[in-house]
């Protein structure tokens, strides 16, 4: 990036401040687009508004800091950003009844957007740069490699219906013809899809790199079995 224009994005010119607020805006809402894509809670707006409203934060306080006479503590309203946005991120986290716990990538996302929104805001335009390439990265890319590590992890964690007369003892004779222990399975509440089976939580160790796909796959052949998710 050119030098001037860098000197000119850094400096107190009110058109270089507003540039730097579109900035923030433009790359939140890339980040909340990718949210949006895969259907998360938070999306464009959100993203962009935390982002945004980050940078104004952030370019106030160094307005204040810079009056005469003025005495401005230029940490205190970045330190009331990151805790806000801590608040606002929590609100996307939820459990689910099966112990899954949904939105902690979307809450990070927003808690490093409002991070990114500050470093625009005070003029930083490298590092907010950085930072949005490497929260693409890390949701684009890295979301991948974590797919298939886990997909062929040695441990699997399920939510399994079987048939209420003898199908937890078949389930468990099958898992040990497989040569898989199992680790924890638990009787849930869950009302199930037909009515009369038993919902079970199970945990399995199958000893080395196993695909999960391949597993549900057999599970779902079996009679006694009605359905099965990984949780």
């Amino acid at each position: 990036m050119n030098n001037s224009l860098v000197d000119f994005l850094q400096s107190t010119n009110e058109l270089a401040v507003i540039l730097r607020l579109v900035l923030a805006a433009v790359c939140g809402s890339l980040i909340g687009w990718e949210r949006v894509v895969r259907r998360h809670s938070a999306g464009i707006r959100t993203f962009s508004l935390v982002s945004l409203g980050s940078a104004v934060a952030t370019s106030l306080n160094l307005y204040l800091a810079a009056m005469p006479g003025f005495d401005a503590d230029v940490s205190r309203i970045p330190a009331g950003v990151v805790s806000g946005i801590g608040f606002l991120g929590a609100g996307t986290i939820i459990v689910t009844g099966r112990n899954q716990i949904k939105g902690l990538t979307t809450a990070a996302s927003l808690w490093v957007a409002s991070c990114m929104g500050m470093a625009f805001g005070a003029g930083y335009i490298t590092v907010g740069l950085a930072c949005f390439a490497l929260v693409m990265l890390a949701n684009l890319v890295l979301v991948r490699v974590t797919q298939q590590i886990e997909e062929n992890s040695r441990y699997v964690s399920m939510y399994i219906e079987v048939e209420e007369t003898n199908g937890i003892k078949q389930l468990r004779k099958k898992f040990a013809d497989m040569g898989y222990q199992i680790t924890s399975i638990n009787k849930t509440k869950d009302k199930t899809l037909s009515g009369n089976d038993t919902a079970l939580m199970v945990e399995l160790d199958f000893g080395t790199k196993h695909s999960h796909q391949k597993l549900f796959d057999e599970l779902n052949n079996l009679d006694f079995v009605s359905y099965v998710e990984e949780v």
